[in-house]
């Protein structure tokens, strides 16, 4: 199995992959056209010529990017895959200088286990005010925010 940049090629496999999860509600909906535009922050799991994973990495701020679209597909799970694809979007946030990752989540266990802690989502101001104030779950939001800190240095606030 290989995790690396997703390119053009993977995005009809990425969408479909995304849209699996999306349809039980477990992750938003992404458009092709959505992929195709944030590609560059977007990693793949490769298996025997498929796409078996993918998740992106979304910088919100300074010190803040999102794990956003982590899907694996249930053929697979249970193989290291989702954990692979979140530490190397770990290592990617802290090889650009952000020091904190997070997650909205419903499978806390699973980030729990890879070092994230819960937060509270009103100590996020640049992701509730960005993005979450758009999404038709704001007011009743039942996802979990956690974060994890990386080894990367804490911008100067300007």
């Amino acid at each position: 199995m290989l995790v690396r940049k997703a390119c053009i090629r993977d995005v009809e496999e990425m969408h479909q992959l995304i849209q699996m999860y999306a349809e039980q509600g477990l992750l938003l909906p992404r458009t092709v056209q959505s992929l195709c535009e944030h590609l560059q922050c977007f990693f793949v799991a490769e298996l025997d010529g498929r796409i078996v994973g993918t998740a992106g990495l979304h910088i919100l701020w300074k010190d803040l990017a999102e794990i956003r679209s982590l899907a694996v597909h249930p053929d697979v799970q249970g193989q290291g895959i989702g954990r692979q694809l979140v530490e190397r979007l770990i290592e990617e946030a802290a090889a650009l200088g952000v020091p904190q990752v997070l997650s909205l989540t419903y499978q806390t266990a699973f980030f729990a286990k890879l070092g994230f802690q819960v937060v509270q989502k009103e100590t996020l101001p640049h992701k509730i005010w960005k993005d979450c104030i758009h999404c038709r779950k704001f007011a009743h939001c039942d996802e979990v925010a956690m974060i994890y800190y990386t080894t990367a240095p804490v911008p100067v606030h300007a």
